[in-house]
Order: C-alpha cells, then sequence, then structure tokens
C-alpha cells in the first residue's frame, strides 16, 4: 500500500511539474506576443511619421504666376525660428529659407479625396494653388477647388475658405524635433510664423 502512495506522490509531483512548465512557456509566449505587438506599433508609428515628413517635403515648384518677394524680411538661404504648428515636430526649430513669395494665404476646411475625416483650418494653401479662384483676397466661407499636393488627398478638394492673409509666404527646410528626415521645401510658413534666431 505505501508502494503504491508513493507511486502516485511521485506521479502528482511529475504531472504538476508538467502543468507548470506549460503555464510558465504560456506566459513567456504572451510576453513575446505582447512584446512583437508593442514593437510592430512602434514600427507603424514610426513609418506614419516617416510618410508624413514625406508628404510634407516637396520638388520646390511653385504654381504658375506666384510671384517671388522683392525684398523679403528671410531672404533666401538665411535662417530663421519657426513658431508653426502645421505638423508634429515643427514648431520652435530652425529653418532654412528656400523660397520667398508674395501672395494670398488662405487658412481651409476640406475633406480629402481619398476619403477620411474633414480637415479643419489647414495652414496654409495659396491664391496660386486654387482652381480659377478669382480676384485675391477671398471672403471666409467662400467654396474654392485646391489644386495643391500638401496633404495626401488634397488635390482637387472642394474646400471652405476659414481665413485670408495677405503676406510673404515662405518655403523652408527644417529637421523635426521628433526625427532626423529633413523635411524639404515645405510649403508653406507665412512671415509673422517665423523669427530672426
Amino acid at each position: 500500500m505505501a508502494f503504491f502512495k508513493s507511486k502516485i506522490i511521485v506521479a502528482s509531483g511529475l504531472l504538476a511539474l508538467f502543468l507548470a512548465g506549460c503555464q510558465s512557456g504560456g506566459i513567456e509566449d504572451q510576453t513575446q506576443q505582447g512584446s512583437q505587438v508593442e514593437e510592430n506599433t512602434d514600427q507603424s508609428a514610426q513609418e506614419e511619421e516617416q510618410n508624413m515628413h514625406e508628404m510634407h517635403s516637396s520638388s520646390g515648384e511653385v504654381p504658375e504666376g506666384l510671384q517671388e518677394a522683392e525684398d523679403p524680411k528671410f531672404p533666401v538661404g538665411s535662417t530663421a525660428m519657426m513658431h508653426a504648428d502645421h505638423m508634429p515636430g515643427m514648431n520652435g526649430v530652425e529653418a532654412t529659407i528656400s523660397g520667398a513669395f508674395d501672395t494670398t494665404a488662405y487658412a481651409v476646411t476640406y475633406t480629402p479625396t481619398t476619403g477620411g475625416d474633414l480637415v479643419e483650418n489647414h495652414k496654409w494653401v495659396i491664391h496660386e494653388e486654387l482652381v480659377d479662384p478669382g480676384e485675391a483676397p477671398l471672403e471666409k466661407g467662400t467654396e474654392v477647388t485646391l489644386n495643391a499636393d500638401h496633404m495626401e488627398g488634397m488635390d482637387g478638394a472642394t474646400a471652405t475658405i476659414d481665413s485670408a492673409e495677405q503676406t510673404t509666404v515662405y518655403m523652408v527646410d527644417f529637421t523635426p524635433k521628433d526625427s532626423d528626415q529633413e523635411v524639404k521645401n515645405h510649403k508653406w510658413v507665412t512671415e509673422d510664423e517665423l523669427s530672426a534666431e
């Protein structure tokens, strides 16, 4: 009888060890899966950020009819501090001026042609980036068609003018605070969004 009891105890002990091993393996697997999800999320966020910075870069081409500023406060090649938050990591960084133009800048609200949420108070679209806009400046509430590709789904979208500002607009190169990837020829920053360093 004692012999059978010891066999049962040994078998129970082995079973307990086996179950503990399975359980710890399960926890380890779950931890690894959790780390994998975190890693994928981080990777997706980095890719999204990179795509955003790429979208805000441009070839440097300007719309037909846009006039270069004759005596801009910040000449091409000079640097200035930006005080704008059109995109993450932009506010409070140094920018190099790559273009300066006199025009009317608009803040607009539009629904992207690619679908998605309404984009409110987007800064900035200039008069020369509107389809047949007529004479500048346009009144608040005027409906226009965009001919600009600063953002995905912007070109061809119907927009409403939120505000208008006759100013010098600047095309700038800068490296965002949250990235080491330089944004080239970002369109647009207005003169009052820049300051001498």
